[in-house]
């Protein structure tokens, strides 16, 4: 198979889908790997890397998407290349389609393959490509809010670990999977009062039992929320549902009551946001004000550090691109269910339920289209 690898163009996004070590793994297995010219530069990975590792370097994104069975992104195709893409093309990255009705409508007009990262799933309905990028959201949002709860930064002016003899900030992280449990664990390691609010009895037994003691894990409700908002100097919203819109857990009503100058960071932007008041914001412009509260909502906070996040994801996305490319994608997904769960839309169809909800389109089942 032709595996091509794209340059990401989403703005300030510096990560590359596959590292040259995942090139020659690919190799390994008797497949051409396309590069784009300059797509790892950003995560500091050379042209001349890729090269002898094994690629075939290429000028265009066009020439990818032209000859490439596969082609591979980190975050979703952009409006630019709507028109590249090539009926029962496989697509891999990121797509995030319930927050993008214009992006699923496209790739259902485009008939291509889209397999999604985010609902590829592992035992115990784990998502194990979405755990690396989550692992560097989450602890990336406690330094976030660290840093916007700086008054220079628009913030009141806390320390969220505080000082001998000063109150440390208290911080309200709403969901206790992956994100919320690394944000959490980075602010208790800062030293901050931290709630950790999950809708789970027996996940919030276990964040009981593991996480540090400035950690109280909290059943969560729209109660408990309305309250706690009120107490917190950073909300970092971590909720995910996948596939699916997040839910809104915080309203606009909620920020009046709120301190002035509290920082909210919500990772579920990319899907759709889990606060009322959040809007997809850049990494050059990353917050804005509402009623007084900073909020910070980049849409790619991985893309900060690259190369940590090209790193964890190849590690994570590389045994199932190699899947995809040994046995193509009826094949792996008739025999493979981790894989046939990250099916989001096939010849034109929505296999995936929760983004043909998003938007009320019909979902076509998967196995009815591999039949």
């Amino acid at each position: 198979m032709i595996v091509g690898i794209l340059k990401e163009i989403k703005i300030e996004e510096n990560r590359v889908s596959m590292t040259p070590a995942g090139v020659e793994v690919m190799k390994s297995n008797g497949h051409t790997v396309l590069v784009e010219k300059s797509a790892g530069t950003g995560s500091g990975f050379s042209d001349e890397a890729y090269e002898q590792a094994g690629a075939v370097m290429v000028e265009t994104p066009a020439e990818i998407y032209g000859s490439a069975d596969m082609v591979m992104h980190v975050k979703e195709p952009q409006p630019s290349e709507y028109d590249l893409i090539r009926p029962g093309q496989i697509l891999f990255t990121y797509f995030h389609f319930a927050a993008d009705e214009a992006l699923t409508r496209a790739i259902i007009k485009s008939k291509a393959i889209a397999v999604a990262y985010e609902t590829i799933t592992g035992p115990g309905n784990s998502l194990p490509l979405l755990t690396p990028m989550s692992e560097v959201a989450g602890r990336m949002a406690a330094q976030q809010a660290a840093k916007y709860a700086e008054r220079a930064q628009g913030g009141r002016g806390i320390l969220l670990g505080g000082v001998p003899g000063v109150l440390p900030a208290t911080v309200l992280v709403l969901g206790g999977g992956v994100v919320g449990t690394h944000a959490a664990q980075m602010a208790c390691g800062l030293g901050a009062k931290v709630y950790l609010l999950d809708s789970s009895l027996e996940r919030l037994r276990h964040l009981s039992e593991t996480m540090p003691k400035n950690c109280f894990p909290v059943m969560s409700s729209p109660a408990t929320i309305r309250e706690l908002v009120q107490e917190a100097d950073a909300v970092i919203g971590a909720v995910l549902v996948a596939g699916a819109k997040a839910p809104k857990l915080v309203t606009r009503e909620m920020l009046k009551t709120m301190k002035p100058g509290s920082v909210m960071v919500d990772v579920a932007i990319d899907q759709g946001g889990c606060f009322e008041t959040s809007r997809p914001t850049t990494h050059t412009e990353p917050t804005y004000q509402v009623d007084g509260i900073l909020h910070y909502c980049v849409a790619n906070m991985p893309g900060a550090v690259p190369l940590t996040s090209t790193v964890a994801l190849t590690n994570a996305t590389l045994p199932y691109a190699v899947a995809l490319a040994n046995k193509g994608w009826q094949g792996v997904a008739r025999e493979n269910p981790a894989i046939k769960a990250g099916i989001n839309i096939a010849n034109g169809k929505v296999t995936y339920c929760g983004v043909a909800e998003a938007f009320g389109l019909e979902c076509t089942p998967v196995d009815s289209i591999l039949s």
